[in-house]
């Protein structure tokens, strides 16, 4: 288990399966793996493959989680090492939420977590998420400011 930041940290699978008591949220992003969570927890598992390319709408699904759980809570990422994937999603995080740039998130967490190996193609689909998160924003801001006829 490595701290990336006081309240985002990424781990490995034996981390998923027994979380120290200071975290209280997990997301499993394994595919291979599943963990039956403590029922204090708070849960998540969306499936990456090891050593491949992060696929943009599941890395989306993995930083909006995180940021849904994190003003509550010490998030974990897990995957089988704690190197790959797990990193691959605090990285997207870091740089879709908190502003940070895809080089400040390299240096921190190769600093914070050695030997971690981000997935190939990250920043692209780090940009590719971006986008959506943008798109996203734009349409509900334009619902916002143009009710449905009749409401």
């Amino acid at each position: 288990m490595h701290f990336i930041t006081e309240s985002l940290l990424v781990g490995n699978i034996n981390d998923a399966a027994e979380p120290p008591p200071q975290i209280s949220a997990v997301l499993l992003v394994a595919a291979e793996f599943t963990v039956r969570p403590s029922s204090w927890l708070l849960f998540g598992r969306i499936p990456f493959s090891e050593y491949a390319e992060a696929e943009p709408v599941l890395l989306d699904q993995a930083v909006s989680w995180v940021e849904q759980h994190l003003s509550d809570n010490r998030v974990m990422v897990c995957c089988r090492a704690g190197m790959g994937r797990s990193v691959s999603v605090v990285m997207a995080y870091l740089c879709c939420v908190q502003g940070m740039t895809y080089a400040e998130v390299l240096k921190l967490v190769m600093t914070r977590r050695p030997g971690a190996m981000p997935l190939p193609k990250l920043e692209e689909a780090i940009a590719q998420v971006r986008l959506l998160r943008e798109a996203r924003t734009t349409k509900r801001n334009s619902l916002a400011s143009h009710p449905a006829p009749g409401v």
